[in-house]
This record gives structure tokens, C-alpha cells and sequence, in this order.
């Protein structure tokens, strides 16, 4: 019955339709016709549309993750969950270019690509379509930029090229167009124009975005931001919101980043992030006024760490930063921003003004050493996880080593607990150093899982763990 009344509403929208498009004459519809710049502008709207969203793709993730703040349960415990974001073809031989937040963690990828209805008419209008699902890898994250690679094993595909280097332009209130699968409705097209350039939204995070008021919500994570020729703006990362869907705040990462970013990830799986070890903050009028300085905005420099690259290349503190590479630099942002984009093993070329005398000077970055703010973000869920107590375990050595505030400089650290997992019930805690195992020393995760093998069921065990610089015994029986 359900069945044949679906049908008979198919047939009879159908119906109303064609009846309509038949009976309507001219001489009913004394209205003027449409202008047509806006018919022109209708159709060129549509051609990039159609053309954008072949290039669009659904990214289901079943992954590990970290709840958020303020939701239940132990916020250092990850648990499994599945997300829903967008994608962009960026090449012909499978390679899709979203966001990190959206494949963070992930144990499974799954790229959905289907054809999209573009116009609705009767007797016509086919909306069932044979979708395509791929088993998708991750290539590389950059969680600083909140960008990922996956790449689909397909050739010949549509794609979205990136722009050609300095093409890159976007203008306050031009058209654009967000592209994705909000709450999961594939090909979704929304419109609305550019609000902000180099929008800077976190003043402690130096990352600046496209702002758009084209509607964007959970699911649109990922897909592009196209202007009205079609080219690639920015990939629509997050929203501000109150009540969790639209508000007209959305915003993008800018082309230029997205491209260096992608180059970064495709080759290296990793942007490495250089370092030419000095502090450098925004110049306020306070604090131009109390060093009596020329102007009262732009970027000083507060520190320069003995023995870097700054200090090698001669930089000092009160230096004033005029240019990176020869732009112009005027924040702080802006600063961060060519420090985040500048070539690896490539030479900075840096102008300041230093007593009110031009200098320049030649500095040859560091990459700067795994920020450990948040060990989650270091985690392979894939090859990380501990089976038998149900927590991911990375070895302490090298430059993670040197940045790890701990006594230790080896063994393994617990960067993730699962939650309600044995690791739980044996007292482990984020940020632990296992160093030995029933008196064992323990100097790598191989040696963890093997010790743990030995054990059988109903053992007592004990880990002895660096935590917080104090060294604690922790006892547990293997189930």
C-alpha cells in the first residue's frame, strides 16, 4: 500500500507539471520577461555549479576519537565513533584533498562519488543514481592547517585543479559557492558572497580564513568554496554557531595554504613545521609608545634563542620585521603565515629595521621539534593500539624525545587510553612513560607487546611509569 501511494504522488507531481507547462500561454502571463543579465547570471551560476560538483565527494570515517569538553566521561579517554565530511578531486588519479578534523583518528575511509541531479523535469528526472564506493588511504594530515590527502584507487577522474602559484584572488562581497554533504545530502550547492579576507577568528592562532556567509553545517567539513568562475577558494573547515546549524559565519582556508599544504602532505605525508628559534609579537601603540618606536604596528622581535638560526643569521631582539622574502609584513598573522609557507631547505631572505637602519640578513629554518600539546594528534590508529589493555602506546625517542618535559628520554608513552578498556581499571593515565614491565625494561612498543604475550590470564603485573616527573608503580591483573 506504501508503495502505491508513492507512486501515485510521483504521477500525479508529474502530472500537475506537465498540465502546467502545457496551459501556460503568453497571454497568461502578462509579466515581463525575465532581464537577461540575471538569466545570464543564472546560467553561468548553474554551468560552475555543474562543473564544481562532479568534483565533490561524501567521506564517511569510522575513526578514534577525543569527546569534547563538556560532554560525558573521562575527556583523556578516546572512543569510537563514525563522521560524515566532503571531499575535493584534486587530481585525476584519486587524490581528494579535506580536512583533518574530519579523518583524524581513522580506522576505516569510505569515499562515496555519485552522479548529481541538476534539473528537475517531468517525465525526465532520474533521482536514483549508481553510487560508487571506494575504500580510501590516508596519505598525510597537517593538524596546525586542519588538512588532510586521502587518495581513491581510480584513474581518470573529475577534478578540481589547484591554481597556477600567484593566481590566487578573492575580493570582499564576491559571489562564491560551498559545495559538500550537510547532514548528509550529498551535493548540496549553497550561494552567498565573500564577508571577510584574512580573517583571523582565534587572536592566539595566527591561521587566517576566507569568511563566507554561504550556509554551511556539520557535513559541509572538507568540500569546497568556489567563486563564480569555478576556481578553488578555500575548503570549508568550521562554523561559528549557537545552535549548532548555520548562522551565516562560515569559514575557509584560503587556496594558497591548501595548496602548499597539499604538496607537503603528497610528498612527505606531513607538513613539517620550521622553526628559526625567536619569539616575535604584535607592535601595539602601548607598547610603540613606551619603546618610543617609529610605528605603533607591524611585528618586533622579543627573542632570539643563542645558538639558532636567527641568532646565526644575526637577528636581534628589538628588531623590526619589514619583509619575508620580499612581501611585506605588517602583523603578526601575516608573519606566521610565511613562516608556515616558506620551502623547506631553502634560505629566508628577512628585512628589519633595527635602530631605524635597514639590515638584511639570510636565515636558514630548522624543522622545529613534534608539539606535544595534545598526544592524541600523534596517534596511528591503525598501528598504535595496544590490544590487550586497550591503549596506544608511541616510543620515546628522537625529536619527541627532546620535546617531552619528562625525566625519561625513552620508553613508551601512553598517548591514548579506549575508553571503558582495561587500561582504565590498571591506572594509566595520558602522558605516562612505561619503562619497565615486572621489573623488565621496556624501550619500545615491541618489546611492550611481546612482554605482554608472555603474560596469561589472572597474572599480576606491574608497570613502573614516569608521571608528571615522578616515578609510580602500577599494578594490574591481565584479563
Amino acid at each position: 500500500m506504501m508503495k502505491k501511494t508513492a507512486t501515485l504522488a510521483v504521477a500525479f507531481f508529474c502530472f500537475v507539471l506537465s498540465l502546467h507547462s502545457q496551459t501556460e500561454t503568453p497571454n497568461q502571463n502578462p509579466s515581463k520577461p525575465p532581464s537577461p543579465i540575471l538569466e545570464m547570471y543564472d546560467q553561468a551560476l548553474d554551468q560552475v555549479a555543474e562543473r564544481a560538483m562532479r568534483t565533490v565527494v561524501e567521506i564517511n570515517v569510522t575513526s578514534y576519537s577525543v569527546p569534547e569538553h563538556g560532554e560525558e566521561g573521562d575527556t583523556q579517554s578516546l572512543r569510537r565513533e563514525r563522521a560524515l565530511g566532503s571531499g575535493v578531486i584534486v587530481d585525476p588519479d584519486g587524490y581528494i584533498i579535506t580536512n583533518n578534523h574530519v579523518v583524524a583518528g581513522a580506522l576505516r575511509i569510505r569515499v562515496t562519488i555519485a552522479p548529481a541531479t541538476f534539473e528537475l523535469v517531468p517525465y525526465h528526472t532520474h533521482l536514483s543514481h549508481q553510487q560508487r564506493v571506494y575504500e580510501a588511504t590516508l596519505i598525510g594530515t597537517n593538524r596546525y592547517a586542519d588538512l588532510a590527502v586521502i587518495k581513491i584507487d581510480e584513474k581518470n577522474l573529475p577534478f578540481m585543479p589547484l591554481l597556477p602559484p600567484g593566481q590566487f584572488k578573492v575580493r570582499l562581497g564576491q559571489t562564491v559557492l560551498a559545495i559538500g554533504s550537510p547532514q548528509g545530502l550529498d551535493h548540496t550547492v549553497t550561494k552567498g558572497i565573500v564577508s571577510a579576507v584574512g580573517r583571523q577568528p582565534e587572536l592566539d592562532r595566527p591561521m587566517v580564513y576566507v569568511q563566507t556567509d554561504a550556509p554551511i553545517n556539520p557535513g559541509n567539513s572538507g568540500g569546497p568554496l568556489i567563486d563564480r568562475d569555478g576556481n578553488l577558494i578555500g575548503i570549508n573547515t568550521f562554523i561559528y554557531t549557537q545552535g549548532g546549524g548555520s548562522e551565516g559565519l562560515g569559514f575557509a582556508i584560503p587556496e594558497p595554504i591548501v595548496q602548499f599544504a597539499y604538496a607537503e602532505l603528497k610528498e612527505f605525508g606531513s607538513v613539517p613545521p620550521i622553526t628559526i628559534n625567536c619569539h616575535a609579537q604584535s607592535i601595539t601603540p602601548d607598547l610603540a609608545e613606551a619603546m618610543k618606536l617609529k610605528q605603533n604596528w607591524g611585528v618586533i622581535l622579543s627573542d632570539v634563542e643563542p645558538g639558532g638560526p636567527a641568532a646565526a643569521a644575526g637577528l636581534k631582539p628589538r628588531d623590526l620585521v619589514t619583509t619575508i622574502d620580499g612581501f611585506p609584513i605588517d602583523s603578526l598573522p601575516q608573519y606566521t603565515a610565511f613562516l608556515y609557507l616558506h620551502p623547506h631547505g631553502v634560505p629566508m631572505e628577512m628585512k628589519v629595521l633595527r635602530d631605524g637602519n635597514p639590515v638584511t640578513v639570510s636565515v636558514n629554518p630548522a624543522v622545529a621539534p613534534p608539539s606535544v600539546e595534545n598526544l592524541t594528534d600523534l596517534i596511528n590508529t591503525k598501528t598504535d593500539l595496544v590490544d590487550s589493555l586497550g591503549f596506544f602506546a608511541i616510543d620515546l625517542k628522537g625529536q619527541l624525545a627532546e620535546a617531552m618535559p619528562t625525566r625519561s628520554k625513552s620508553g613508551v608513552i601512553v598517548a591514548g587510553l579506549l575508553s571503558g578498556e582495561p587500561a582504565t581499571l590498571a591506572d594509566l593515565q595520558v602522558g605516562d612513560v612505561i619503562f619497565s614491565l615486572n621489573d623488565k625494561p621496556i624501550v619500545s612498543t615491541e618489546e611492550l607487546r611481546r612482554e605482554l604475550a608472555g603474560l596469561k590470564v589472572g597474572d599480576a603485573a606491574m608497570f613502573e611509569v614516569e608521571r608528571q616527573s615522578v616515578i609510580v608503580y602500577v599494578p594490574f591483573e591481565v584479563e
